[in-house]
């Protein structure tokens, strides 16, 4: 299936406790070249993401990132230094009986030194944060995945109406290519008719000629080859692997051809032609750079 390089994926789940979001979007890229953001606390989770992209795409620079947000307390630890505590109760207990003070130390007594408490973020299981991240991931990636086949419909679509363009023009250049042959002999007979005036026109002379002409013109093997790279691309387009790169060759090899027809070319409708070939080749050429 032809897939576009280009493509966007969006999914987000949310509950009591978090929130997840998953983006995906991807670029043209001569390889898959697979980058991840994600908070710092579940780094952990970068192969695993990597490997659900691979296993939807082959080419293209994949930008992905991953955002967790946790509601509430949840995930959160309030821990108190209990030996700062007791030295600062014996303080206290010490100048109450110094300074001959009541002994009315509690535990709200305590909250004024914040210094003995502490807050930390508890980290969650892995297990447990993939089992919530993975099923939003691959939802993402699946849309992502839709999004570039969707294109490659498109790009399908048009490189193939070029492609059919193409066939017609090369059963023009074939139908142009005798012919040119012959009224480059008829324009050769008239001319030298002119300058011999009444005397005999030796044929044999004037058949060599042409056909050292002919050979020389002759496009057939150009037009059997662009006609093979034609066919192969039409099966290529509907391959299930990648074939971005060998669309790109064909590409290369397509205009070859249609150059080799335009040097040969001695006549104007035959330049036209390949004119218009190469300006069909080149768009889609552009075209493929799109295909993974």
């Amino acid at each position: 299936m032809t897939k576009s390089m280009t493509g966007f994926g969006r999914a987000a789940f949310a509950s009591e406790n978090m929130d997840i979001l998953v983006e995906l979007r991807s670029v043209n890229h001569r390889y898959l070249e697979t980058s991840v953001r994600l908070p710092h606390a579940y780094s952990y989770l970068e192969d695993k993401l990597k490997k659900l992209v691979q296993q939807k795409a082959a080419r293209g620079k994949v930008e992905m990132s991953l955002s967790i947000q946790l509601h509430g307390t949840d995930g959160i630890a309030v821990e108190i230094n209990t030996d700062l505590a007791q030295t600062y109760v014996q303080a206290l207990r010490g100048a109450n009986v110094q300074l001959e003070l009541e002994d009315d130390i509690t535990l709200t007594s305590l909250l004024r030194f914040s210094d003995i408490f502490s807050v930390r973020k508890v980290q969650l299981e892995e297990e447990a944060v993939w089992a919530a991240v993975e099923p939003v991931a691959l939802e993402a990636v699946e849309k992502f995945a839709a999004m570039r086949e969707a294109e490659g419909v498109k790009l399908k679509e048009d490189i193939t109406s070029r492609l059919v363009s193409l066939e017609e023009m090369v059963t023009q250049v074939e139908a142009f290519a005798p012919e040119t042959a012959k009224r480059y002999y008829d324009r050769l007979y008239a001319k030298i008719a002119e300058l011999l005036a009444d005397r005999e026109i030796e044929e044999s002379r004037l058949v060599t000629e042409a056909a050292v002409f002919s050979e020389r013109i002759a496009v057939d093997e150009e037009t059997v080859r662009l006609r093979s790279h034609l066919s192969q691309f039409h099966a290529l387009m509907k391959a299930e692997e990648p074939v971005g790169r060998k669309l790109d060759f064909l590409v290369q090899e397509m205009n070859r051809e249609v150059n080799t027809i335009g040097s040969k070319a001695q006549d104007l409708s035959i330049t036209r032609l390949v004119v218009d070939m190469k300006s069909e080749i080149e768009k889609i050429r552009e075209q493929i750079q799109n295909i993974e």
